[in-house]
This record gives C-alpha cells, structure tokens and sequence, in this order.
C-alpha cells in the first residue's frame, strides 16, 4: 500500500524514461525498455480500452467546441497557458472515469491527485496503486490557442505504476492512436508500426520547440540536431503519432511532465516491436 505521496512519486518515476530528456525513435537495436515492456505484457481489459475511447470523445467534443474562437487564456504557475477548454475537457474524462470505476484513482495536468474510492481518503495513507488514468486534456495549448490542429488529448492507464494502455487523440483531424500492451498499436482502427532507419544521418527528426532545451540537454539535443537528415519543430503530441505510424524517425524532447509522455510509452513501444 502506498501514501498519497508516494503514488505521485511514482507517477512521476514508474517510466524508465526521464521527465528532463525523452527520446524516441524506430531506430535498429532494442532497448532495454521495450525487452522489459514486452516480457512483462498484461492483457487490457476491452472495457478499458472503451472507456479511453469514451474518454476521448468527451474531451474531443469540449476542445472542438472552444477550437479557433474568443476565449480567455490564462497562466499557470509555471507560466504555461491554460484555457477553459482545457479544464472542462479533463473534469469531463474524470467524471466518466468516477461513474464508471470510482476505484480507479486520476492524475491529470489540470486538477491533480484524484485517489479512487477504494485507496481512502486523499490525505494520506491506505492508497492503493492498481490503477491510474493519467490525462492530458490538451498537450500543446499553445498550438490550441493559436489555432494550429496538432494539439492532442492524451490518456493513459497505468497498472502498478506502468503504462499499459495509451490513447492520442487529435479531435480536429479525427485521428486517434490505440495503444495497449499485448495488441498492435492502431490510427483509427488499422494496425501501424515505425519504419526502419538504420542510421540517424537518414532520420527525419521533431521537436516541439528548440526552446525547450537548456544546459546539457540543449548541447544533447544539438549533437543529434547536426546529425540527422532533416530537423522539424511544432508538433507537440502529434510528432509521436507521426512517429508510431512510420512518418518520422525520432521525436526529441524535454521537461516532460507525467501527463506528458505516459499515453505515448504503450503506443509508440509496441509498434516499434517490429520494426526494433
């Protein structure tokens, strides 16, 4: 059993990819992420895998609402945007998760903590970390202020502090990407894997921003900058996606938060089954 504490702990560490750096690529040699993904598969119950999907189309139907129209954007503490769209889409998923499973506890961008109603009380002890849906309502505010569609809704289920069932979705564009231990990951409905690319001189590389490195994650970021065929920026969540169905051969990041990257582990590690 673990304290409200240490299941944001582990929340923030349960990913053997670090929040200050993440890479991803369909590059030629295993990782010892994807080994230990794969040995340790878990089925995903379909009913689950139905309430992402429900999930994604409540949030999808607030943002495409609030898309390309007046609203008031404010600031958090770290100076991020935030809107209403944002808000409203993720209270909209936390609600459905609370109807359907309210054991099941919630970790999202825009309320925090919400433990399920069988970890007690949320300050403190007696929690249990079977299951976390960690929510992004919009990954990419930014784009979704300034009426740019490759913004996305990010959803993820964790079982015992591992992803294993992660959803993209991009409202505007109607796509959504499925990814779940032990299936192939899909865009709408049809099975996708990353391309091969034996050398990263060939690679088509994406970042959100170049801003969004510093000290030595910005001199990291360089070096594989110079080296790659081509380098591109602005996709947000998206670039994954592009990524998982074989568009682009790395996506570089940094200062990832949970929410962030959590929804992208399933998907983009089991479609690079194949092509690992």
């Amino acid at each position: 059993m673990l304290s409200s504490h240490q299941l944001r702990s582990q929340c923030f560490q349960s990913v053997k990819a670090p929040c200050r750096t993440r890479t991803a690529c369909s590059c030629s040699s295993k990782s010892v992420i994807l080994q230990q993904h794969l040995q340790s598969e878990v089925q995903v119950s379909q009913a689950f895998v139905q309430l992402a999907t429900d999930l994604a189309d409540a949030a999808g139907q607030i943002t495409t609402q609030y898309f390309r129209t007046k609203i008031n954007i404010d600031s958090k503490s770290d100076a991020s945007p935030v809107t209403i769209a944002d808000r409203e889409a993720e209270q909209a998923m936390r609600d459905i998760i609370k109807q359907r499973y309210p054991e099941h506890s919630v970790f999202g961008e825009e309320h925090g903590l919400e433990l399920g109603s069988s970890n007690g009380s949320s300050n403190g002890s007696n929690i249990s970390d079977s299951w976390l849906w960690v929510l992004d309502p919009i990954d990419g505010t930014k784009s979704f202020i300034t009426g740019k569609p490759l913004f996305g809704t990010l959803i993820a289920l964790l079982q015992n502090g591992r992803p294993v069932l992660g959803v993209i979705d991009q409202p505007i564009t109607k796509e959504r990407w499925i990814g779940q231990a032990g299936q192939p990951t899909t865009l709408n409905g049809s099975p996708i894997s990353t391309r091969q690319c034996g050398d990263v001189s060939n690679a088509y590389l994406y970042s959100t921003t170049p801003h969004m490195f510093a000290g030595e994650t910005q001199q990291a970021f360089q070096r594989v900058r110079d080296r790659v065929r081509i380098p591109l920026y602005g996709c947000d969540c998206y670039a994954y996606g592009l990524l998982a169905a074989g568009h682009c051969d790395l996506v570089v990041e940094a200062d990832l938060k949970p929410y962030d990257y959590m929804a992208l582990v399933p998907i983009i590690q089991v479609c690079s089954h194949d092509a690992c």
